[in-house]
């Protein structure tokens, strides 16, 4: 069985293998490993192309732009999303806008680990996938499953535009799959994760187990749900989304970052404007709380959407 963490590593591996320019830099990515071992054993396996950083997330981005500036493809990990803010001058000032400012790509890949698990607060927790997707030259994937994390951090390897890569925490050991795909859809198409009739739920990252659990539910009631899973949020795949809300005529978008301005905000604009004469009923969002991410299991619980408030909201938007 191979985890989703192992399927970063892997695709890390390959990369290093088959492109000469790769090279990944990070705080003590090196002999450690990574904060979550996702670069272990790869120092020893390629040496001097696993390379530890300062503790300065702006002097890592800032490193990798100018290496893409001169041929390189850099994999720039962060020990947690929550930290490239420190960075946010170079990605959003520098990395989105240096194609359009002067035609030289900046194939670089920041590696994001995204989300929440217990006990972790509001420092190490944040989901800030809306935050990129808000500026102009940057790619946001979200890959929600073992297949995708794998394929789709290949393909971000191999693009000519700067990629902010989030790969969700709680599934790094709780997400496996048999073997690794030979194919994959490309990283700009959402996917029908479960096919319905009755409702859409537009969701991604570990929001789509959340809200497979909660359809699996929902079927012992006798409704069908359909799952959307975006996988990258920026590019956004409205023709996926706006042809499942046709079939079912009921929208609702799960998201696990908090709700003001975020990807769920951005998908019922884009339904509402574009695909308003499909909806039977006005579309709802779940998001998480609009507070600092609590530390206390039992409030990180009720803070976040859940398999059980999807159902309570699918439940809700399927009486309207």
């Amino acid at each position: 069985m191979i985890t989703y963490l192992e399927a970063i590593r892997l695709a890390q591996k390959k990369a290093l293998t088959d492109d000469p320019r790769v090279f990944i830099y990070g705080q003590d990515v090196g002999k450690f490993g990574g904060a979550f071992k996702a670069t272990k054993n790869l120092a020893k396996e390629f040496p001097g192309r696993v390379v530890d950083s300062p503790i300065s997330e702006d002097a890592m981005v800032g490193l990798a732009i100018g290496s893409a500036i001169e041929g390189m493809r850099p994999i720039i990990e962060m020990q947690f999303a929550d930290f490239s803010t420190c960075g946010l001058n170079q990605i959003v000032n520098h990395a989105a806008t240096l194609f359009y400012r002067t035609e030289v790509p900046c194939p670089i890949v920041v590696r994001l680990p995204y989300g929440g698990t217990s006990g972790t607060g509001p420092f190490h927790s944040q989901s800030l996938e809306a935050l990129y997707a808000y500026y102009p030259g940057l790619i946001v994937m979200t890959p929600a499953t073992v297949e995708d994390v794998y394929t789709m951090l290949l393909e971000a390897i191999s693009l000519e535009d700067p990629v902010i890569f989030c790969e969700h925490k709680f599934l790094y050991y709780h997400l496996k799959a048999d073997a690794l795909p030979t194919e994959a859809l490309p990283f700009n198409k959402a996917r029908i994760a479960r096919p319905g009739r009755d409702a859409t739920v537009v969701t991604y990252g570990a929001m789509l187990h959340e809200s497979l659990a909660a359809a699996e539910e929902l079927a012992g009631e006798g409704y069908e749900i359909e799952i959307v899973d975006l996988r990258t949020v920026k590019p956004l795949d409205t023709d996926t989304i706006l042809a499942s809300v046709a079939r079912t005529g009921r929208l609702l978008v799960v998201s696990e970052a908090f709700p003001w301005g975020g990807v769920a905000a951005e998908v019922v604009a884009r339904v509402t404007a574009e695909g308003f004469g499909l909806l039977d009923v006005p579309p709802q969002r779940l998001n998480a709380k609009d507070t600092p991410v609590p530390y206390h299991p039992a409030l990180w619980g009720t803070h976040r959407p859940t398999a059980t408030s999807i159902t309570d909201a699918l439940h809700r938007l399927l009486k309207l």
